[in-house]
């Protein structure tokens, strides 16, 4: 952590970009950890550099964007192998809204995310399918509007190629709806939350899509089911086994990654954070995150 000390202590105007470049990394990565650990690498390479050789830079800010957009494509390019190993399904990092809990450490990695519509689950797990070079494309220019030719200097390919790799995602998130309003979603999760507390299975049956699909990521740290479950009631039905197997289970509606969610916890510790996505009225996704690790920012916020 030698490098947060340096951004910390830096008198030559770089550290006003981390909150930026911790934004861009997530929405590359999906991972806080893996995220902070490439702005931490970006920063270290910057002062690697001769003091001569940072003056010549004009814009330390661009320099460090495109050096962090390397080092998450060189991440990316990983991940997969990495992924492949891991124990079930693997799911972006849940993100709290830290304005809903009682706390005032406004300094952690998750406090300094902008929540929009580009780190919702649904965007991120569209994100996820995407080939690690359609993302940085994709994310870069048409999240934050960097110009295909600096994209271009990340990628190591033409613009013009660049521009292609943009199209080729948008497609993909085309295909992925658009996300339904706040209000609407939160009316439908509250209801989900009441059924569920109730253990009403035909309730559950009657908010969740017959092709609704559940996918929970527990790390292999904590049970959960490793493969998605598929079908309105058989996700109702594994709910309600879920709430007769834990007494005392609280659910909390709570922002994630800024849509409705829902968040489980017992005796004041944060268990699960369940994402929606919701169409005409039902729920269509369920993405559950148990995995401690990643549940890391909650425990603190709760």
């Amino acid at each position: 952590m030698g490098a947060a000390g340096a951004v910390e202590a830096s008198t030559d105007g770089i550290s006003g970009e981390r909150r930026q470049l911790i934004n861009v990394a997530y929405r590359l990565l999906g991972s806080l950890a893996e995220s902070e650990d490439a702005v931490q690498e970006a920063y270290a390479r910057w002062y690697a550099l001769p003091r001569s050789r940072r003056d010549e830079i004009a814009s330390p800010g661009a320099w460090l964007t495109t050096v962090t957009g390397r080092i998450c494509l060189d991440v990316l390019g990983s991940a997969r192998a990495r992924r492949e190993r891991y124990v079930g399904a693997w799911l972006p990092d849940p993100l709290p809204d830290h304005a809903e809990w009682d706390h005032s450490h406004g300094t952690d990695l998750a406090d300094q995310m902008v929540l929009d519509e580009s780190v919702t689950m649904a965007f991120l797990v569209v994100l996820e399918s995407m080939t690690p070079a359609e993302r940085v494309a994709f994310v870069l220019h048409d999240v934050f509007r960097y110009p295909f030719a600096e994209v271009a200097d990340i990628l190591g390919r033409t613009p013009a190629a660049c521009k292609q790799l943009a199209a080729s995602a948008r497609r993909r998130v085309r295909v992925a709806r658009a996300p339904v309003t706040a209000a609407g979603q939160a009316d439908v999760v509250r209801h989900v939350k009441e059924a569920w507390e109730s253990k009403d299975i035909a309730a559950l049956v009657g908010l969740l899509a017959p092709a609704a699909m559940m996918t929970a990521d527990g790390g292999g740290m904590v049970g959960t089911v490793l493969r998605p479950i598929e079908g309105g009631a058989r996700i109702a039905q594994y709910m309600v086994a879920i709430a007769a197997k834990a007494p005392g289970l609280e659910l909390l509606e709570r922002s994630v990654n800024g849509v409705p969610g829902l968040v489980a916890q017992r005796a004041g510790v944060v268990m699960t954070v369940a994402s929606f996505d919701v169409a005409d009225g039902c729920v269509t996704r369920i993405w559950a995150v148990r995995n401690p690790e990643k549940l890391r920012p909650w425990m603190r916020a709760g």
